[in-house]
């Protein structure tokens, strides 16, 4: 019902717009809205109604696009771009059901209204982003690079998959990840014996690696570094890094492709801090958001701040203040509760 006298109050806007006079009230309140028997709804009533129940958002929602819109001129169109595809996204799935979708698992009636959302969350995250950056120390950059930052390795692999059929029973999958991990070790106890390990697992990468793109080569995977193979060689990257120039691995490495075995090969010196510092600082500012998802709340309260936020309206005003404190509780609960949980583990 609130929409529709909404949608009503904007009617009358429109129309006074054009020259239609607004009825007033005898205290002299404008109405938005005229029932029979002379009853009215004024525009103060409307204004002191939505006060109460939706309008902090919407106005915090209209504050942080003006500053943000200012702080980030030049990052507008990527925001677009975002929020563009992020429906099309949507689009893709829900297809002619999207804007279903939209009203029944958000509070936004129109797709266009959704689209907004994903534009300001965008440059929003960008505010947050930065304030987190500008909480990260010179110490704490130089201690990043010396601790974490290495230069990058060459890495050779073998790579044996278990012969899966796809009708195979639970016995054969077992059979099979047995039989593949007999070759691993194969490879691994050949490599000790060999004087020239290189030369020696270039040939075992012809003989048993069924990584076809990589075993005619020696199994080259190229210079990597931390992070360089994702997720699905994360085993096999951590592993490699342990190892010193020219050795070799003398366990089996797993990963979700299957059993590998690996060579380090060479070691390049690390890019300088200067060069590097942008991308640790990314990196630092990364992990402190993990560390302290309240910075969601507190980045954008301070660039409110910055912008010298008065809100006039005293209700307002102290609407604001308690729901930053809510927010800022909300997540000290949760942080004091995930801590409990770690401490009885």
């Amino acid at each position: 019902m609130k929409k529709k006298i909404v949608m009503l109050a904007l009617c009358v806007v429109m129309i006074s717009g054009c020259g239609k006079k607004i009825p007033v009230l005898s205290n002299g309140d404008e109405a938005v809205v005229e029932l029979k028997n002379g009853v009215k709804i004024s525009a103060n009533e409307l204004y002191n109604d939505m006060k109460e129940n939706y309008a902090l958002q919407s106005l915090l929602n209209m504050i942080d696009k003006k500053i943000l819109e200012e702080k980030y001129s030049d990052k507008l169109e990527e925001a677009n771009d975002y929020a563009d595809s992020t429906i099309e996204q949507l689009e893709q799935y829900y297809g002619d059901d999207l804007l279903n979708a939209i009203q029944y698992y958000t509070n936004f009636s129109t797709v266009e209204g959704y689209k907004d959302s994903m534009y300001l969350t965008y440059l929003q995250n960008l505010a947050v982003e930065d304030y987190s950056k500008e909480q990260i120390t010179e110490k704490q950059i130089k201690k990043y690079y010396k601790d974490e930052v290495v230069g990058d390795i060459k890495v050779n692999h073998i790579l044996i998959t278990p012969d899966v059929k796809d009708d195979a029973t639970s016995e054969d999958k077992t059979k099979a990840e047995e039989d593949a991990k007999k070759k691993a070790q194969e490879v691994i106890d050949k490599l000790k014996k060999a004087s020239n390990k290189e030369e020696e697992f270039a040939k075992l990468a012809k003989e048993y690696s069924m990584d076809e793109t990589t075993k005619e080569n020696g199994g080259a995977l190229g210079y990597i570094n931390k992070g360089t193979l994702g997720d699905t060689y994360k085993e096999l990257e951590d592993a490699a890094f342990k190892l010193k120039d020219g050795e070799c691995s003398t366990e089996i490495i797993t990963t979700e492709l299957g059993y590998h075995v690996i060579i380090r090969l060479d070691t390049k010196e690390k890019d300088t801090l200067e060069n590097l510092t942008d991308s640790i600082k990314e990196t630092l500012a990364q992990e402190y958001m993990t560390k302290n998802p309240e910075v969601q709340v507190t980045a954008l309260q301070e660039l409110r701040k910055e912008y010298d936020l008065d809100i006039v309206d005293s209700d307002l005003k102290d609407q604001y203040a308690k729901y930053i404190q809510g927010l800022l509780a909300g997540y000290q609960e949760s942080s004091s509760s995930s801590n409990s949980s770690s401490n009885k583990e």
